[in-house]
């Protein structure tokens, strides 16, 4: 039987369960027998043929040409060692696969890993007992209490409700929240059943209990999985660009191949010689590696954000923090500790420092409905903690729980019986009990809102009309205590005579108001500071009253004018477009009693005037705030189901500094890239320039094809990546926002790293070929066969020279314009390690047979290895010259 048109007692005995929940023991038979409430993963590509694509990207269809030229080389002209050098490319291409296949499996295991830091939890009912446990960890039977801003984890009967809309878009396809009842539905389907809440849904507002029936794929959404399932994410722009990169480069290098092998035939070179030639161009300029590279980068980078409590859940948007230039930020939890207190009262007239509350007890009497509706006017769960009762939930209303029963004293005789959800339209919250006095309803939330609902207020004197007197009395008290930066609610409450739930809170006796302090975040002044000098802008939105938002602006230093911009969520509304973009332009502004839903409105404004926006947010009705940000942030810890799953970044300890911080860690990303482009394109000036020297100059082969591999693929992988895992440059955080779109390549790069690191490299590279001929007197037009011992002496010279040079570079790359003693040798074991890698290659290729043999190489002696330093150092010294004088130029 459908269990929808079942009633709740009959639908609970179907299931075998009862209102208390199942026993654990049968809730663990029910997990094994039904399986976990997981949706089938959508099936990803063998790993097999993942490996294989690695091998048919564009750089490795280069690089297979080049070994059959090679292969056809040794076929048409047998004995010119053509064969092995395709041997070698083909080596290239299998562990530059592999090395790239582990690199992007590395990097999606991290990315997996960080995404089950957040596991969705649901709270539970078993035998009797309120307790939290994995989502997948349901089981049919199960009770589940759910609450605003929840995701509905499993396909559900509804028990009990208060208040209970949902919305079903992700199922039905209707945007709108839909109401909830507990009456049995005559439906056909659980799709249009109003008793039923479904897997996937979320609860827009109220509260409910609900029975699960189904779970996993036996769920109406794990029958149409497939709107939610993806096959995988999609690639950044950052990625896209690198490929975009990958591709001109590889272009160019095949391009000035062919038409150097042209020049060549031209000039009369033998047709194999020149082929040689072409290949070993198109080679020394393919920067392989980099793609896999630049996406480890990446993944490297979130495992740091999440050390630092930002969590990433998509990889895009670790470079939109990057080019973050403002932030528009809740108040409380965020910018404050959300630790509530109860600084002071509004009561009959006057104001009344909670601290006097014990030694003015009995006077309060007269006034014990405030401190009864503070005491139940909320949505707090009471658990035993070590044998003792403790409130848990949201810390303002603890704070208000706690005040309340500190003078309202004993509360027996009064039960809750209904409520009425707050929701962010009417700004309030209601509760009906029944007390010795009658049923009652209690009524709490911002002051304009419930005066709104009210006739009368309680003075000292006793219950007198709500004249236009007492509303200006009572805005000038809220006025005086947000002045301080207090958060200030208003209570009221009224008989109620009818059953059921009242239609309106209406012709309500005003009790008072209580102000609540919210103390700012320790770290958050400096986190404002460090953003304005990051060039970053940031704005407040905040649902409280604007003076308390504008005292705690104030005492953050986030607002230092005399008189900043103010906007309220009723100005707001009330502005076009234009007048919002127009009002953004004030130098300090700030919004408050804003609307959740208003808050796409402020992003949408920042947008259109060229802002990249981070926004954040935690509740369900941020969530198109959220997405329509460049960076949608969410709470980890305040944060609902629905935000988190909105939201690019999660905040794990709801603190803005932890933003500042997610900022700094894009931007260093974006750098280190920039740091590892340079580090290889370096190297290719050098690995270049022999050849050109070889066809224009006729003289013997500097650098072999097999070589230029080995610096490409042997000693300059690891140094690069270990570029690439840099720390943050303390200065970053001094400059103004990068350019969103702003290319990754820039002329100053190419010209650093072509004209003047390259050439130096380049040059070094001769002078040390050319010295060991020199020294065993080569003259120029004498010829050297490729086996000649002199020949590789003079060779290993030149490829060891590259590798001392490209030593140094990587300390040189560490910083575009600061000298390498601001920052010494440290700071990055990985360098270390990536030093002594390229060390032990550079030594396996020279000084063991095997190398010898692979490579075309000999042994060195002491003074090539002398001339070698000593060309390292120069080049240092020019580098730290040209850094001096590109400082002194931006000083002046």
């Amino acid at each position: 039987m459908r269990v929808h048109s079942l009633t709740v007692e009959q639908a609970l005995a179907s299931l075998n369960s009862s209102s208390t929940g199942l026993a654990a023991g049968e809730a663990a038979r029910r997990l094994r027998e039904f399986g976990p409430n997981l949706l089938e993963e959508v099936e990803q590509r063998h790993l097999l043929l993942r490996f294989a694509q690695e091998f048919t990207h564009f750089f490795a269809i280069v690089l297979w040409i080049a070994a059959g030229l090679s292969f056809a080389a040794e076929h048409f002209d047998p004995g010119q060692g053509m064969a092995r050098l395709g041997l070698a490319i083909v080596g290239v291409i299998v562990i530059n696969g592999a090395f790239s296949f582990w690199q992007e499996y590395k990097a999606e295991r991290a990315v997996a890993a960080l995404r089950r830091l957040l596991p969705q939890r649901v709270k539970t009912l078993r035998a009797g007992e309120i307790s939290g446990i994995l989502a997948s960890e349901l089981v049919p039977g199960d009770i589940v209490l759910l609450e605003e801003g929840d995701f509905v984890p499993a396909d559900c009967r509804l028990i009990e409700l208060s208040g209970l809309r949902v919305n079903l878009s992700t199922v039905t396809g209707e945007s709108l929240a839909k109401a909830r009842t507990l009456e049995p539905s005559g439906e056909e389907s659980p799709l249009q059943a109003k008793n039923i809440v479904l897997a996937g849904t979320s609860v827009v507002s109220g509260q409910a209990r609900g029975v699960v029936y189904a779970t996993g794929m036996r769920t109406e959404f794990g029958r149409i999985a497939h709107l939610t399932q993806t096959a995988g994410e999609a690639s950044s722009p950052l990625q896209r660009e690198i490929a975009r990169l990958s591709r001109i480069v590889a272009g160019l290098a095949t391009g000035m191949g062919v038409l150097l092998f042209l020049v060549g035939q031209a000039i009369g070179l033998p047709t194999w010689e020149n082929l040689l030639f072409a290949i070993g161009l198109i080679v020394a300029n393919v920067p392989e590696g980099l793609l896999p590279t630049v996406t480890l980068s990446l993944a490297m980078a979130t495992q740091r954000m999440a050390r630092r409590n930002a969590l990433v859940r998509h990889l895009p948007a670790v470079e939109a923090l990057g080019s973050t230039t403002v932030i528009c930020s809740d108040k409380t939890g965020t910018l404050t500790q959300n630790r509530m207190s109860a600084e002071e009262l509004w009561i009959g007239g006057g104001m009344l420092p909670c601290a006097e509350l014990a030694q003015r007890g009995p006077a309060l009497l007269d006034h014990r409905a405030l401190f009864v509706n503070a005491a139940l006017c909320h949505n707090l769960k009471e658990v035993d903690e070590e044998g003792r009762q403790t409130l848990r939930g949201d810390p303002m209303e603890i704070a208000l729980a706690a005040v309340g029963r500190q003078v309202a004293g004993d509360l027996a005789g009064f039960s809750r019986i209904a409520e009425i959800a707050f929701d962010t339209d009417r700004k309030r919250m209601s509760v009906i009990c029944d007390t010795p006095q009658g049923r009652m309803l209690y009524c709490k939330g911002a002051l304009e809102t419930v005066l709104a609902g009210c006739s009368c207020v309680r003075l000292d004197a006793g219950i007198v009309p709500l004249d236009p007197t007492a509303r200006t009395r009572l805005l000038a008290a809220q006025d005086e205590m947000a002045s301080q930066g207090l958060r200030v609610l208003a209570f009221a409450h009224r008989a109620v005579d009818q059953p059921g739930l009242p239609e309106e809170e209406q012709g309500m006796v005003l009790a008072g108001l209580i102000g609540l302090e919210d103390p700012p975040r320790r770290e958050v002044p400096e986190a404002i500071a460090r953003c304005k000098e990051a060039g970053i802008r940031t704005i407040m939105v905040t649902g409280d009253h604007p003076r308390t938002g504008l005292a705690i602006a104030r005492q953050i230093g986030l607002i230092s004018g005399e008189a900043p911009l103010v906007i309220s969520g009723e100005q707001l509304r009330l502005m076009s477009p234009t007048q919002l973009q127009l009002a953004l332009d004030a130098p300090e502004v700030l919004f408050a009693r804003v609307a959740a839903e208003q808050k796409m409105r402020i992003v949408e404004a920042l947008k259109n005037k060229g802002e990249i926006v981070a926004v954040t947010g935690d509740g369900v009705n941020d969530a198109p705030a959220l997405k329509s940000a460049d960076i949608g942030i969410a709470m980890g810890i305040s944060g609902t189901d629905v935000a988190k799953e909105a939201a690019d970044l999660i905040l794990l300890d709801d603190n803005f500094a932890s933003i500042v911080a997610a900022i700094e860690e894009g931007r260093a990303v974006f750098e280190n890239i920039r740091k590892f482009l340079t580090y290889i394109l370096s190297s290719n000036i050098p690995e270049l320039v022999p050849y050109l020297a070889f066809v224009l100059f006729r003289i013997p082969l500097p650098l072999t094809i097999i070589q230029i591999l080995a610096v490409d693929l042997g000693t300059d992988m690891l140094p690069a990546l270990a570029l690439g895992a840099e720390k943050p440059d303390p200065a970053v955080m001094q400059r103004p926002p990068r350019q969103h779109g702003e290319r990754l390549l820039s002329w100053s790069l190419l010209a650093r790293a072509y004209l003047f690191l390259g050439v130096l490299e380049a040059t070094a590279a001769m002078l040390a070929f050319f010295f060991v001929l020199d020294a065993a007197g080569w003259q120029h037009g004498q010829t050297l066969d490729r086996l000649d011992p002199l020949y590789l002496q003079a060779t290993s010279a030149c490829l060891a020279t590259i590798v001392v040079m490209q030593m140094m570079n990587l300390y040189l790359c560490r910083h575009p314009r600061q000298s390498i003693l601001s920052y010494g040798l440290g700071g990055n074991r990985y360098l270390l390690l990536g030093i002594a890698a390229e060390l032990a290659v550079i030594l396996f290729i020279l000084y063991t047979p095997a190398g010898n043999w692979l490579f075309g190489t000999a042994a060195i002696g002491r003074d090539s290895w002398l001339l070698a330093a000593g060309c390292a150092i120069l080049m240092g010294a020019l580098e730290e010259l040209r850094k001096a004088w590109l400082r002194r130029g931006r000083r002046s």
